[in-house]
């Protein structure tokens, strides 16, 4: 089994092999199983998880943890089932949110659901000696010496071992792009890096047959690695609903609830109700149950209640004006019986996402209401949701012609003309686009930095925070998946790695909170006409 594990480019500007290069390479190689292990990241790990169980290649999921402030000391886990998952995720939101973290002092505990790799000599030295800790002899050129002083310490400590060869690119002539990703997070030019600062070259995804000559002089490195493959089994379960509990005083069932909620609405919306009427409500809730959404809704309905009993103006958006149930909760104002919407947009028995109600406040107020479900929910089960900002044609021309030493001048003169598109348009951007057709990137040195950039093409250069979203867990969301800081950590927002598409494979529930500036202005135009109205009556009144 080799390569064991694989730096994506989701590590956020270290690895530059991307999930779909993964699974290609897996495919031409027949390897039966591949390891994602990011860098302090499971970013891309529910996206590989699908792509590689699309295409029958068993995927291990991983991380690679970093001590904080030793790069060069390390620990790769590996997820042995979920529990061992929800380790990893716990260990990363650990090793991202807490300043006392220590990778020595979380190796003393003996995570049974993981297997750890260490090739970090001064760790394989100190760690207890458990049967899922393993030596990872990671054999190149420049390496050797290294592994071999590892290989007499796993020995000396009565550790088994495995061979390993890293990859954070998926070509040998791709070291070129892994070096500008690096200027790129180190801010600096390409040319100023300094060789100690670099990966081995050799860390691209090699064929098996590369460690043949190996499997005589270490069999059991591979009958090890053998073993470890097959004892990796995680289930993800993605595309079953992880739906909370709503929280109640009621002794009846969730269902039982929404049901008496709508039917005093109902009474509410009509002062007649047609057996027409009646016969669509009952079968929309028939469905909301089938698909044990109930829970679902009382959040969504609850979340819209306190924001009244609050007097905050809101409003809900989008499909769920096409629902019954949503009409009579009181979640929307527009009769769908009346105007004939179909509920069957908004959901259906085949649908597999959870329905999607967005709600509108004012951009004064959402705070206020996300606060109340982070107090309701748990501070432990609620966090916003990422969005991984990616690189497009203009970022992705201006990142790499900065560290190629371009100023910023000479690079806005340029840019300026590259609409926002992707970056895979760049070597014929001046054909597509009218505003760009007097750049001439044929020659050099725009050529060669052209060229690079369009490998950047959607290649994920930042996290932030989703525009609206919150996601809420049943259990603690680290069972899930992992967190971390947004990045302007001083406002101390916690947000999930994977962005929104990954929470919702997850099948976590996505309420979107959305912050509405017209809101905010019809709330205070509203407020000053009754300040004006009051001091007119008083001035009269005198």
């Amino acid at each position: 089994m080799n390569p064991l594990h694989i730096h994506s480019n989701y590590s956020l500007l270290e690895g530059v092999i991307t999930i779909d290069e993964i699974i290609d390479k897996a495919l031409s190689y027949q390897l039966d199983a591949v390891a994602l292990t990011d860098t302090n990241a499971m970013y891309g790990l529910v996206s590989f998880y699908k792509k590689a169980k699309e295409k029958n290649i068993k995927p291990i999921l991983g991380a690679y943890i970093d001590e904080p402030g030793n790069k060069n000391i390390y620990a790769v886990f590996l997820a042995k089932n979920f529990n061992g998952y929800s380790d990893i995720c716990r260990i990363i939101t650990a090793r991202k949110l807490k300043d006392d973290f220590s990778l020595f002092k979380l190796l003393q505990n003996e995570l049974a659901n993981l297997f750890i790799l260490i090739s970090s000599l001064e760790l394989i030295l100190k760690v207890p000696a458990y049967e899922n800790i393993y030596g990872e002899l990671i054999i190149t050129n420049a390496n050797k010496l290294k592994a071999r002083k590892l290989f007499q310490a796993a020995k000396q400590r009565n550790l088994k071992y495995i061979i390993s060869n890293p990859v954070y690119f998926s070509e040998p002539q791709d070291y070129q792009l892994y070096k500008v990703v690096t200027a790129i997070k180190k801010r600096e030019a390409v040319k100023n890096l300094k060789e100690e600062e670099l990966l081995d070259k050799e860390f691209y995804f090699k064929p098996p047959h590369t460690f043949d000559y190996l499997k005589n002089k270490l069999p059991e490195a591979f009958s090890n690695a053998q073993f470890i493959i097959s004892q990796c089994n995680v289930d993800l379960d993605l595309g079953k609903h992880k739906v909370p509990n709503f929280p109640s005083d009621h002794k009846h069932s969730s269902f039982t609830l929404l049901w008496q909620h709508t039917h005093e609405g109902l009474t509410k919306r009509y002062s007649s109700i047609a057996k027409d009427i009646e016969g669509r409500l009952e079968e929309e809730l028939q469905v909301i149950d089938e698909l044990n959404l109930s829970d679902y809704f009382l959040i969504v309905h609850d979340i819209f209640l306190e924001a009244k009993r609050r007097g905050m103006m809101t409003l809900t958006r989008g499909s769920a004006a096409n629902s019954l149930v949503c009409y009579c909760l009181g979640l929307t104002e527009v009769d769908p019986v009346r105007y004939d919407f179909y509920f069957t947009r908004f959901l259906n028995r085949s649908r597999s996402s959870l329905p999607d109600i967005d709600i509108d406040f004012s951009w004064k107020e959402r705070d206020e209401i996300v606060q109340y479900v982070f107090k309701k929910y748990g501070y432990d089960k609620v966090a916003f949701i990422s969005t991984h900002v990616t690189m497009k044609a203009r970022s992705a021309f201006r990142e790499t012609a900065k560290v190629f030493g371009f100023s910023e001048n000479e690079i806005s003169t340029i840019s300026k003309y590259i609409p926002w598109t992707d970056a895979k348009n760049l070597p014929d951007i001046s054909k597509r686009f009218p505003e760009s057709k007097s750049l001439n990137f044929n020659i050099e040195p725009w050529k060669s930095i052209i060229n690079i950039a369009t490998k950047l093409a959607n290649f994920p250069r930042h996290l932030s925070i989703h525009p609206g979203g919150i996601v809420i867990s049943p259990l603690p969301i680290t069972t899930y998946t992992a967190l971390e800081y947004a990045a302007n950590k001083g406002v101390g927002l916690i947000i999930t790695q994977p962005d929104m598409y990954g929470v919702e494979d997850l099948g976590l529930v996505k309420i979107d909170l959305l912050s509405q500036r017209s809101l905010g202005v019809l709330r205070d135009t509203i407020q000053q006409i009754r300040e004006n109205e009051y001091s007119s009556q008083m001035k009269n009144a005198s």
